[in-house]
């Protein structure tokens, strides 16, 4: 067949397939076109779902009427300037949009509208794009004192085809808000609005720009209990920034669509987040939960790729190791730095349980209010020691993992102090419930405690950090066990040889496609040799990272954490209640079991009042 030269009516609307897949693409792409100038207003509405209508409005620096033809023309963009020589550097991309495609792309396929006025000119101009054909441009009227409105209507009227693979009209509405909440994430000191057929969506003002700001965005858009459960993390690593917030384990959902990942402010679909986020979170939640995250990365433009596909939705890192390191870092950082808190809709959902059904209760307030009024302060660390270990542990067998503490050691630093338990952040034990939980009182409120579930998450803390002192017993095959695997799989593999015998797993390539195992972890027993390194490999391909592993040696520990922690049903004196509080204060991460359930619930004295009507 003859080599045909394509008209440029369908070059765009090709170009069209892979910009404007769907309404809320050409919503994303004039959002970024408002952002990119400057605009500190966005204003979005979206009739039929975005088919129908589609109305960008900004307060940005606007255009000009002889940028107006150039807008519409494909690969025309004021967002790329050449250097001395000419050359245009795609290398340090510091604009949402670059490529100069989303507006002919959008004018191809539907008709296309543009009024604007630009910055401190006194005249408004217009130009109509329809199904490729540009007309004239035009003097028009233009509310504000300079900006741009972007008007779309029947999207893809001239690719009727296309029309037939999106969906329902209330799926792209609910797609376009979800894009509106993304953008309003990466851009907290820009107000966003948005109607979809005529009715009110969303209105989020302008926020401070800063953590606080973005802290108040996060929790309008995702909820207000996102800010009462949410651990700010701020940590560098080789020139790249990690900042955002985090839930805690408890505060999970049963799927990941509130993750949310930035790259330099531009919002992106990333799976080294899905997979750090795992990977950070593998000790406290169950494979089906899923925290809650809105993570921001900064680093240098050169450092990353922003070119990938014309959506721009996806972004490739020249380090991807080091931006993945320092996510799972930065998370655990903040997990072990929230030590045993656990998120405040515990409380809220218990308070629910004594309540009849239509009436919810207000959030109580984050954390101990008793440690942030100024009720229980924190000691030195020699009192709090001295305090503590004055207090005998758990005496039987089956709580071997207490630490063991030998008579006389409080009294040769002196005498403890004064300490009454109440001010504890979890009280002081005043009763056991049908041998299952404690009953504790704090200076402001009652703390109830699920003894196996929190004992189990000591256990397990304590043999995860025998594990990293000692290292992983390994256990020989009597014979080495040949594993066929994909030539690409196998070198990837091999090359965590180092990484795995760390963990216990001992293996070497063992010609093109395949590897031997020698060693095994002695924790895992008879394993299926073959199914783990296969489990490893898609680890490795898909995160770039063994959790198959570590999440094999993580689930041994937990079920001999579960056999080897004090039973629901067992009767504890009042020194082991309280030994087992005050381990659970100083152990990180005992607000969750190792499945996240909650190991304790809190209950504010006030809402406990206000359950009898006494406020």
């Amino acid at each position: 067949m003859p080599i045909r030269r394509l008209p440029p009516e369908t070059v765009n609307r090709i170009a069209a397939g892979e910009v404007v897949e769907r309404p809320a693409s050409a919503v994303k792409e004039l959002v970024e076109n408002a952002l990119d100038a400057g605009a500190a207003r966005v204003e979005v509405q979206a009739d039929g779902g975005g088919l129908t209508r589609i109305l960008v409005a900004d307060d940005g620096q606007g255009l000009t009427a002889a940028e107006l033809p150039l807008a519409i023309e494909r690969h025309a963009t004021s967002k790329l300037v050449p250097d001395d020589a000419g050359d245009y550097d795609l290398l340090h991309i510091a604009t949402l949009g670059f490529r100069g495609e989303a507006l002919p792309s959008i004018g191809s396929v539907a008709r296309l509208a543009i009024s604007s006025r630009a910055r401190g000119q006194a005249e408004a101009h217009a130009i109509l794009v329809e199904a490729g054909a540009v007309g004239p441009v035009s003097p028009a009227a233009f509310p504000d004192p300079h900006g741009a409105r972007v008007e779309v209507r029947d999207l893809f009227y001239a690719t009727p085809a296309r029309l037939k693979f999106m969906k329902s009209e209330r799926s792209e509405a609910m797609a376009i808000a979800e894009e509106i909440k993304r953008q309003a994430m990466a851009h907290e000191a820009v107000s966003f609005a948005l109607d979809l057929d005529g009715r009110r969506t969303i209105r989020l003002p302008a926020e401070a720009k800063g953590p606080e700001g973005r802290l108040a965005r996060l929790s309008a858009i995702m909820g207000r209990e996102f800010s009462d459960n949410a651990l700010a993390l701020d940590h560098e690593r080789e020139g790249v920034r990690l900042s955002g917030f985090a839930g805690l384990p408890t505060y999970n959902r049963g799927n990941a669509a509130h993750q949310y990942l930035f790259v330099n402010g531009r919002p992106v679909r990333d799976r080294l987040l899905q997979g750090a986020l795992r990977a950070a979170y593998a000790d406290f939640l169950a494979r089906d939960r899923h925290p809650l995250a809105a993570l921001y990365v900064e680093l240098d433009t050169a450092y990353v790729d922003v070119n990938v596909h014309p959506a721009k939705a996806e972004v490739r890192f020249r380090d991807p190791g080091l931006v993945r390191g320092l996510i799972i870092g930065g998370l655990r950082h903040a997990l072990a730095a929230a030590g045993h808190r656990a998120s405040t809709t515990v409380a809220s959902a218990a308070l629910g349980g004594f309540r009849p059904g239509g009436y919810a209760p207000p959030p109580p307030a984050a954390g101990y209010s008793a440690w942030r009024q100024g009720g229980w302060q924190p000691q030195a660390a020699g009192a709090m020691a001295a305090a503590v270990q004055s207090i005998p542990g758990l005496t039987e067998v089956s709580a071997r993992a207490e630490p063991q503490w030998e008579p006389g050691v409080a009294e040769e630093a002196g005498p403890a102090p004064v300490f009454d338990p109440v001010d504890f952040p979890l009280g002081a034990a005043r009763a056991q419930v049908h041998e299952t939980y404690i009953v504790a009182q704090t200076r402001d409120g009652v703390v109830i405690v699920d003894q196996h579930a929190a004992h189990e998450r000591l256990v397990y803390e304590r043999m995860k950090t025998e594990m990293a002192d000692g290292g992983v017993a390994r256990q020989v095959l009597l014979l080495p066990e040949v594993v066929e695997l994909d030539p690409a799989e196998a070198d990837r593999v091999a090359a965590k040889a180092e990484e795995l015998a760390a963990l216990g797993l001992v293996l070497e390539p063992f010609g093109p496609g395949a590897v031997l195992v020698r060693e095994v972890p002695a924790l895992l027993g008879e394993t299926d040799v073959p199914g783990l390194v296969r489990d490893i490999a898609d680890d490795l391909a898909e995160n770039g990272a063994a959790l198959a592993l570590k999440e094999r040696l993580a689930d041994v520990c937990s079920t001999m954490a579960c056999h080897g922690s004090v039973r629901a049903g067992r009767r504890l004196t009042a020194p082991e209640m309280n030994a087992l509080l005050r381990q659970m204060e100083a152990t990180p991460h005992s607000g969750q079991c190792n499945h996240g359930r909650p190991t304790y619930v809190e209950l504010k004295l006030a809402d406990i009042e206000r359950l009898f009507g006494r406020r």
